[in-house]
Order: C-alpha cells, then sequence, then structure tokens
C-alpha cells in the first residue's frame, strides 16, 4: 500500500482536502448556472430566438434551448431532461393528456408562470377574399358545421382546415378555447408536424384556412381572417415545484425582455 509521505500529513493535508472541497462546490454551482429549457416551438420563436441572449445576460444564467412541442417538453421536465419546460398551451389541458398515457407522475407539483400572451392567427390562401369571421362561425368550421366558403362570404368551395398535430401548443389552445377541450371533428381537416408546414399548405391550397402560430404567418405575408375578439394562448415558462433562485432569475429576464 502506498503511503502518505509525512510532508503531506497534519495541517497540509487538511489545507489540500479543503481546497478540493472547495473547488468541487465552485463546480457544482457553475454546472447548476446552465439552465435547460424544452418545448413549445411558439415560445422559442416568440421569445428565445429574438432575446435568449438579453435574457442570458440580465439572468446571468447561461441557457440551453431545446424547442419542439410543449408536451414534449413538460416531459422532459418531468424525467429530469429539463431545468423548465416552454409552454404555448394551458397547463391544465396538456397534464389532462399526459396523464392518459403517463399515469402517476407528479403533475401536481407543476407550477406555470406567464411570459407573454399572444394571439393565434387565423390564415387564409391569397386568392381567398374572407377576411372576417366571428368566433362562433370559427368553432363551427372546426366542428364541420360549416364546411364551405359560401357561408362565410366566399367562393362556392370546401373549406380545408389546416392544424398542427402532435402536442403542438396552438392546436391545444384553439381546442381549449373553441372547442371546451375537444378536437377538431370537421369532415376536412388536414394535420401536419411544424408551424412552418402550415403556413405552406395555406399558401399553396386555395381553399385551406390555418390556425397558426402569430410570426410565421406575418413573417411569410399570408392574409389573416379577423374575428370580433382574438384567440390567445399564454406562453410561460413551467417548474417542477417552485422555481430555484436560478430559474426565478431566468423568468424574471424573460419578462422583462418582452415588457420592453
Amino acid at each position: 500500500m502506498m503511503r502518505t509521505p509525512a510532508s503531506f500529513r497534519g495541517p497540509r493535508m487538511k489545507s489540500i482536502v479543503a481546497l478540493v472541497l472547495v473547488m468541487a462546490a465552485g463546480a457544482t454551482g457553475a454546472a447548476a448556472d446552465q439552465l435547460v429549457l424544452q418545448g413549445s416551438s411558439t415560445f422559442n420563436r416568440q421569445i428565445m430566438e429574438p432575446s435568449q441572449p438579453a435574457i442570458e445576460a440580465d439572468a446571468k444564467h447561461a441557457l440551453t434551448v431545446i424547442p419542439n412541442r410543449t408536451m414534449l417538453g413538460l416531459k422532459a421536465l418531468m424525467e429530469g431532461r429539463a431545468h423548465m419546460a416552454m409552454i404555448s398551451a394551458p397547463l391544465n389541458t396538456e397534464v389532462d393528456a399526459l396523464r392518459s398515457t403517463i399515469p402517476g407522475l407528479a403533475y401536481d407539483k407543476l407550477q406555470s408562470h406567464v411570459i407573454q400572451r399572444t394571439r393565434i392567427a387565423i390564415g387564409v390562401n391569397a386568392r381567398n377574399r374572407v377576411r372576417r369571421m366571428s368566433i362562433a362561425e370559427a368553432r363551427q368550421v372546426l366542428t364541420g358545421q360549416i364546411t364551405n366558403w359560401s357561408a362565410l362570404g366566399g367562393d362556392d368551395q370546401p373549406i380545408r382546415v389546416v392544424l398542427v398535430g402532435g402536442g403542438g401548443g396552438v392546436t391545444a389552445t384553439v381546442e381549449a378555447v373553441l372547442l371546451a377541450g375537444n378536437h377538431a371533428s370537421g369532415p376536412n381537416i388536414l394535420y401536419v408536424k411544424t408551424a412552418i408546414q402550415l403556413a405552406q399548405v395555406v399558401e399553396q391550397e386555395p381553399n385551406a384556412i390555418g390556425f397558426g402560430q402569430l410570426l410565421v404567418i406575418k413573417q411569410r405575408g399570408i392574409p389573416e381572417v379577423a374575428t370580433e375578439q382574438p384567440i390567445e394562448q399564454e406562453l410561460a415558462l413551467v417548474t417542477l415545484g417552485d422555481p430555484t433562485p436560478a430559474m426565478q432569475a431566468v423568468i424574471d429576464a424573460a419578462r422583462r425582455a418582452v415588457g420592453k
């Protein structure tokens, strides 16, 4: 067995051990400052893409951002693969959906911290002359009670509803606000994978109507259909239990960033 030299025994050895412990503590603290955010692509596009450097500088914490879907962000949070989830749909509706597939998790500990509210855009093809409908009519389009553009003052053509499927925040919000949490049930519904794909279909399909991300619809110059009141979605960060000081700093910095 290798023996510790006499010169390393006693006070000198204690000092070395203390230094190692301090260095280890410092490394742990630095690692804790790197926070992982995962979830809604809407949240990412609206808040993180334009403001991440400002949020990191203000909060004094580095962020790793993984955009995918609201539900995937919540799963990552519950499974310990993210410090916070980015969501763009009502937390209770997403929790209900997760409970049906993954029961037994600590869903009651999830806390939503709203960062911003934004409206959902209803986009139509440039050749479509319809530019206004009521909330009631939008609901009837989604439930199949209105299936032809002529009922809305347009051409005698079937309405093609385009939605993002697979746990997207926009669709979840539309279903929560307009359909009391039920799924769209019209006869001519197309589900796509991303907000960009939704925009592309609306651009190419003369009879399409897409419920999509406001920023994407505006960026691509797609005409919008106005309603008497906006269909709003909440963009929020979700924590499992109370936020740590580092998480709270990021939440506060994000709110300040979008408030400018």
